[in-house]
């Protein structure tokens, strides 16, 4: 189990010898039931805040057809107040199978951010039960909802009760090491009608440091009849097929890895249903991605979207001699011509 270090996502070399397994292979084969739904992959492009916008999922999907891709997470309350949807919700038709992920600790008004959501075409209804950040846990949301489980099954039972669609749930492992609570917690989730469960390994304590607690998602996994997806520390091809054979969990989430690497869900996905090893984008291949990008989030979001590409294009430069010159200008960037201009230049000294 790896912790991610800002290059690992790049680094191949230790997928050219992992070996998927005929047992695993046949395992993962059918489509992944979520209730009524069905998704032609097990691997899963996870909820990340300023990162998974339209422009991001349209890349994942663009290497990863069959995917589910999630939408960074919504609160519900925001979207109650304004009545009206919240860009981030928005989704493209052509884009499906989507999820919105919404989160907050009112059932009355995450059924309604619900109702909102699958008006918005989603396939699905994500709670996010497993943010372990200050801002969202004070005020109830996240990973707080671990110590408070009544209002958790609450919040399933109420948005299941509100929409048509499946509603799954996200969370961690627990509140820290004296506090692993997923197994009551993964059961009442089960209990209180959701049709699926994502366990991010870490407690929240942990935030996304030190190794990933694997070996509590097969606990769950043996305890549950939803499916159960594994996250934390999928970083290439071979930690998910290690995780995948540790847990036995029904699929796998990249989440962190997938920053300035929208290459990386299609990758897994591939080798799960061949077998066989995609090539790896060249540096090249990785800084016109970039290019791309930026043009993209201007396109839809104007200047706003210029500073957002800033962090994309800094997670894309890396790997290469020059890169960390590359990136301390690339954080700067004000325009799309002059973000365009410092890639081609280090395009043509690659070349």
């Amino acid at each position: 189990m790896n912790n991610i270090d800002g290059l690992d996502s790049w680094d191949g070399d230790r997928d050219q010898s992992v070996v998927l397994s005929e047992e695993l292979r046949s395992r993962l084969a059918p489509p992944l039931k979520i209730g009524n739904f069905s998704v032609h992959s097990r691997v899963l492009q996870a909820p990340l805040s300023g990162v998974t916008d339209l422009v991001f999922r349209r890349l994942v999907r663009r290497y990863a057809p069959d995917s589910m891709t999630y939408t960074e997470m919504v609160q519900a309350s925001g979207v109650h107040h304004a009545r009206s949807l919240k860009k981030i919700m928005d989704v493209d038709p052509a884009e499906r199978p989507v999820s919105i992920q919404l989160f907050d600790c009112r059932p009355d008004f995450l059924a309604e951010a619900a109702e909102m959501a699958v008006a918005q075409e989603a396939d699905t209804i994500d709670i996010n039960m497993g943010c372990p950040v200050n801002k969202i846990t004070k005020n109830g949301g996240g990973s707080s909802l671990l110590r408070d489980p009544e209002t958790a099954e609450a919040i399933v039972k109420t948005v299941v009760d509100a929409v048509h669609v499946p509603v799954t749930v996200k969370t961690r492992i627990g509140w820290d090491e004296n506090e692993i609570t997923i197994l009551d917690f993964a059961q009442r989730m089960q209990d209180a009608g959701a049709a699926m469960i994502t366990i991010h390994a870490r407690t929240r304590s942990q935030g996304y440091k030190g190794a990933a607690q694997w070996e509590w998602i097969r606990k769950v996994k043996q305890q549950l009849t939803i499916p159960v997806i594994a996250n934390g520390d999928i970083t290439s091809i071979a930690s998910a097929v290690a995780c995948l054979e540790a847990t036995e969990a029904d699929g796998v989430m990249c989440s962190r890895a997938t920053l300035g690497n929208p290459f990386l869900v299609g990758e897994i996905d591939y080798f799960l249903k061949t077998g066989k090893l995609k090539p790896k984008p060249t540096i090249a291949e990785r800084l016109i991605c970039a290019k791309e990008h930026l043009q993209s989030l201007y396109d839809y979001k104007g200047k706003r979207g210029i500073y957002q590409a800033r962090k994309h294009m800094t997670w894309y430069a890396k790997g290469f001699p020059g890169s960390s010159e590359l990136r301390g200008k690339l954080c700067r960037v004000d325009s799309v011509e002059e973000g365009h201009a410092l890639i081609d230049s280090a395009l043509a000294s690659l070349a």
